[in-house]
């Protein structure tokens, strides 16, 4: 039986980090990494969607990988998110994260064409055999790719070793349910949708991956705690505010990861620079939201850390 505890936790999705002109901030990436080790949580999960991967190049991947790594001297479980759409590239990075020790890469499906089942399955096992000694994670959101990860596919991906577990974000808690049941205690289902945090967690999910957790990772690892301990009531009030900074943070003109690098440099004094285009940037309307999301959460903090 394979050890995952490394796997079991908090582990937030890590954010692009841009420079005044829009170029990857090494500086601003290794800052970032050193917020994540002060808070205690898990590990990250690098150039995933929050990392806005599906915009950048694969040289700006590269770049973020390796200054996460540095910066976080082993002190972090690194999942390296390395799907591209085309194989070439996918198995390049999958290959370059392992050189870089990660602890394992991950994928989605390849979006745009409608792929059978069997050649997803050939793409995700070539990316994988790029990375020969490293542990392998689907990633199934369907809602963006496109694609879901049916329990057929599931059962044919199982088949290769390196293969550990699903990154979860369909919305149907359900899901995260039918994944584990089938799989068993040998693999890991991580809770994708941060909205329902503790519900994927009640059902199954060891652990959690998600965009907004970077915000307030406090307020994430207080409601692990409580889920650990069986106090779902008090799991479910911190729910409930969390969620209402996530409406908030929708709420804007803006990208949401725009408004939460600000709320970064609100509330925590790091500078990560704004979204890549296409994705939109904030405009001053904007502000007064991230604001008061900002406010929201340090007012949770005061409210569940004691």
């Amino acid at each position: 039986m394979r050890n995952l505890d490394k796997y079991k936790g908090v582990i937030p999705a890590f954010y692009a980090c841009y420079d005044k002109e829009g170029n990857i901030s090494p500086e601003g990436v290794q800052s970032l990494t050193r917020y994540f080790v002060e808070k205690g949580v898990k590990g990250v999960y690098v150039n995933g969607s929050s990392g806005e991967c599906i915009y950048q190049s694969v040289e700006d991947r590269k770049l973020v990988l390796e200054n996460v790594v540095k910066a976080a001297e082993g002190r972090l479980t690194i999942i390296n998110h390395v799907a591209c759409n085309n194989t070439k590239d996918s198995a390049e990075l999958a290959k370059h994260a392992e050189g870089l020790g990660v602890d394992a890469i991950a994928a989605i499906p390849p979006i745009y064409f409608r792929l059978p089942e069997h050649a997803i399955a050939k793409y995700w096992n070539d990316i994988s055999a790029a990375a020969p000694n490293t542990d392998f994670i689907i990633y199934n959101i369907p809602q963006l790719a496109g694609v879901a990860l049916t329990m057929g596919l599931f059962a044919e991906m199982r088949k290769n070793p390196r293969v550990i577990g699903v990154k979860n974000s369909s919305m149907p808690v359900q899901d995260i349910q039918m994944f584990k049941q089938a799989a068993g205690e040998d693999y890991i289902i991580f809770n994708g949708p941060d909205e329902q945090f503790i519900s994927g967690r009640v059902i199954g999910a060891e652990g959690g991956i998600g965009g907004t957790y970077g915000a307030m990772p406090e307020l994430f690892l207080k409601m692990d705690e409580y889920v650990k301990a069986g106090e779902l009531g008090k799991a479910m009030e911190i729910q409930y505010d969390v969620n209402s900074v996530i409406y908030k943070m929708c709420s804007a003109h803006g990208n949401m990861y725009g408004v939460i690098k600000e709320i970064l440099r609100i509330n925590e004094g790091i500078d990560l620079g704004g979204v890549r285009e296409p994705l939109a940037a904030l405009i001053p309307e904007d502000m007064p939201v991230a604001e008061e999301a900002a406010k929201m959460i340090r007012g949770a903090k005061e409210k569940y850390l004691v």
